[in-house]
């Protein structure tokens, strides 16, 4: 390896740690010193602490967070799926009106489903969409579930 090769990396650490050394020294010479009750007291959100840090959640707030997960996690299911199913690019031959079978190869294709229904690795664009709908429905099954148990409702 040469040193050309590292330097970048070897300069990139060194400012990381040269910026992460003068914002400690700011912060530690820009800083009152006049510790009391107040400035040692725990901070939450802008409010006193009212209970103790080891109490006891209900189990609640971990059913909604839960579901939360859930559904964020649907969406990282659902982006890329809507992202394939946009419609291919044609290519040029196509588009001028030139059909033949070496002009629409999957290679020539844009990545997307139409690109694996040409390559045979999808029966169709709709299996797909079937597929989708099923897990938006078992989805939707889950929210009302939730929904039905009172998980929204905060008392």
């Amino acid at each position: 390896m040469s040193l050309d090769a590292i330097l970048p990396l070897f300069l990139f650490v060194g400012c990381a740690v040269a910026l992460a050394l003068a914002l400690l020294v700011i912060s530690l010479l820009s800083n009152p010193k006049r510790p009391s009750a107040v400035t040692r007291m725990p901070y939450e959100s802008g409010m006193d602490p009212v209970h103790d840090t080891r109490r006891r959640f209900d189990v609640r707030f971990n059913l909604l967070a839960i579901a939360f997960l859930v559904f964020d996690v649907e969406l990282l299911f659902l982006f890329p799926w809507a992202v394939a199913m946009r419609p291919a690019k044609l290519p040029a031959a196509e588009a001028a009106g030139v059909l033949s079978p070496a002009s629409l190869s999957p290679a020539s294709l844009s990545p997307g489903i139409d690109a694996a229904v040409a390559g045979g690795l999808v029966g169709s664009r709709g299996l797909v969409f079937g597929g989708v709908m099923v897990f938006i429905g078992l989805l939707t099954v889950g929210y009302m579930y939730d929904w039905r148990k009172g998980i929204f409702r905060w008392r």
